[in-house]
């Protein structure tokens, strides 16, 4: 049977204050509150900078023992500029991985989102970074440059261990899951800017969201998903993420979002 962990990408936003966390709620006490409501998040503050080890123990100590970490590598390791490769950057790379595993047991999955401009003629160089880093974590690898759907990428993917990241940017119509680990990473990520507040689900993915849900469970290879909304999806990744929820089975604990006559409106 599939295990569903779903979540958030990100969890510390304004926005949420009144629709999600209580308005009297400290903003220190955000990540306390949510993992009541989540077993998992996505850390999008990583890619800016690799965190300090008591920043790593501060977020752990706020979550009890089943709360799960996913990070982000950091972008001076996958957005990288100038004449070196992917290759070049396995030192920051690794310590990255060295300033996580700070997080113990509560750590996730690390996800390596490579930009639009990274196509497959790096498969080398992408080949000789996986191969450095250490073996006993997890890695979702996230591919936004068409040329990377096709077998070939898989079978790479499948001899590191490292999961083939499902993204949906609602820029076309969804398409084949390859699972190239047991485990598979989704993230509903929609369009920036689309959304005046995100506070409230703005469309109804209801239908979409059947879909991902029917195509994962085809993969039987598969024994856990991670699963993390964004705001950008429909308007409210809090939302989204409990609806899906529903749709798998689990309980959602209160608050949920704002009033139903609230939305899509």
């Amino acid at each position: 049977m599939t295990h569903w962990r779903l979540g958030t990408i990100g969890f510390g936003y304004d926005d949420w204050a009144g629709a999600f966390y209580p308005n009297e709620l400290n903003s220190t006490d955000y990540l306390s509150f949510y993992a009541k409501h989540f077993d998992a998040v996505e850390l999008d503050t990583t890619f800016h900078a690799t965190p300090t080890a008591e920043r790593v123990a501060r977020w752990a100590a706020a979550v009890p023992e089943g709360f799960r970490f996913c990070v982000k590598t950091p972008k001076d390791v996958t957005h990288a500029t100038g004449p070196g490769t992917v290759a070049d950057r396995v030192r920051p790379a690794a310590e990255f991985v060295e300033a996580v595993r700070g997080f113990g047991e509560k750590l996730g999955v690390i996800l390596i989102q490579f930009p639009p401009s990274f196509d497959a003629g790096a498969h080398r160089h992408l080949d000789t970074f996986l191969a450095a880093l250490p073996r006993d974590v997890r890695y979702a690898v996230e591919f936004r440059h068409d040329s990377w759907d096709c077998e070939r990428t898989a079978d790479l993917l499948r001899e590191h261990r490292c999961g083939w990241v499902a993204a949906d940017y609602l820029t076309r119509e969804p398409w084949e899951i390859t699972a190239t680990a047991d485990f598979l990473y989704v993230r509903w990520v929609g369009r920036h800017g689309t959304y005046p507040t995100l506070d409230r689900e703005r469309i109804d993915a209801t239908e979409r969201l059947k879909w991902w849900k029917r195509e994962i469970e085809r993969c039987k290879e598969i024994g856990t998903v991670w699963g993390f909304f964004n705001n950008d999806y429909t308007g409210y990744g809090i939302g989204t993420a409990n609806r899906m929820k529903r749709l798998v089975g689990q309980p959602v604990s209160k608050p949920e979002a704002p009033a139903q006559g609230q939305l899509f409106k």
